[in-house]
């Protein structure tokens, strides 16, 4: 193992060790590259449209779905010219849709930093994350109709997620796998077609990209649970935000589902919490206390483990080779990263 990847500009990328020294070199070049192009994207002649624009990017971000883009596409031609707009354009889709969760959660963190609702107010929040989503689409014009129409299919799953959690499951829906579901389309989408992008532009033979895109969906999903376990885990801002925030504002996790689907007395009191309003400091630390230590958060990393294999499952069809071990690697990491 060496050194942690991170790009040229210094913005922490994600906490993974390439062991070939090559890919690291290009992905770090590549990663560099989305950098300074994203920076161009969120540029207006309007000073404020350019704060409110920047203030999301300028705060960091993992650049997980760029990373998966530079990846698939080192399977073929990594230096092809439409490489990294399509990683610029799933980055740019990714921080709109931040924007955007943040009105409707009410957060008032995003990255460690005041989320822009908080900051500014919903409507800047919501017309930022619109601002985004055109300088993506721009972007995609000059990408093809394939790259376009496959964009439009993933915002058509990420939205569908959106409001399926909005509503909640219905009557018939069993809650653990709505939750999935709604995981699969609104984070699963969008890294399925990371590496879709990566796989088509870097020149990847059709039936890799198929293989590739499957794996974008699996880790994708395990990237979701690892974030849902890591929030209630972490005794630090591992995530940018306060641990247990999901738990204070009643978002409904993978822990907590299978919390509540367990039928242990011993847990009656965790259900009873989980089940009432923990917005304030009390019953809060309570629960977390209660949850950290719960069976539902070992069978919340039992789900987690079995995403994580099915996605490295994925890669027996991907040649052995440098850009292989690094995407079997994530495999490793989304799992290892929760602790």
């Amino acid at each position: 193992m060496t050194t942690t990847l991170q790009s040229m500009t210094g913005q922490g990328v994600i906490g993974v060790d390439f062991a070939d020294p090559e890919l690291r070199a290009a992905v770090g070049a590549g990663l560099d590259e989305v950098e300074e192009l994203l920076r161009r994207s969120l540029s207006s002649n309007d000073p404020f449209v350019r704060e409110a624009s920047r203030h999301l990017f300028l705060a960091g971000g993992k650049r997980f779905r760029p990373l998966l883009v530079l990846l698939a596409a080192s399977l073929g031609d990594r230096s092809r010219p439409g490489v990294v707009p399509a990683a610029v354009v799933v980055e740019l889709t990714h921080l709109a849709t931040l924007y955007h969760d943040d009105v409707m959660d009410e957060a008032v963190v995003r990255r460690g930093a005041p989320s822009a609702n908080t900051r500014w107010d919903n409507t800047v929040a919501i017309l930022t994350g619109d601002f985004l989503f055109a300088r993506a689409s721009d972007i995609l014009a000059d990408l093809g109709t394939e790259a376009v129409r496959l964009q439009a299919r993933t915002f058509e799953r990420l939205v569908t997620g959106q409001i399926r959690e909005t509503v909640g499951p219905g009557a018939g829906d069993e809650p653990i796998e709505h939750y999935l579901q709604v995981v699969a389309e609104k984070t699963g989408s969008l890294i399925a077609t990371s590496a879709r992008f990566g796989a088509m532009f870097g020149g990847v033979a059709a039936g890799l990209v198929e293989a590739l895109t499957r794996y974008g969906e699996q880790i994708g999903i395990a990237f979701q649970l690892s974030d849902d376990i890591i929030d209630i885990a972490s005794e630090e801002t591992q995530l940018g935000k306060t641990p247990g925030t999901d738990l204070r504002e009643g978002i409904r996790t993978l822990p907590m589902l299978h919390a509540l689907a367990g039928d242990d007395p011993a847990e009656a009191r965790l259900r009873e919490l989980l089940s009432a309003d923990l917005s304030t400091d009390g019953p809060h630390a309570e629960a977390l206390a209660l949850l950290r230590s719960s069976p539902g958060m070992d069978r919340a990393r039992e789900t987690l483990g079995s995403y994580a294999a099915s996605a490295r499952e994925t890669l027996a069809e991907v040649p052995v080779g440098p850009a292989h071990d690094a995407l079997l690697l994530l495999c490793d990491f989304v799992v290892a990263r929760t602790g």
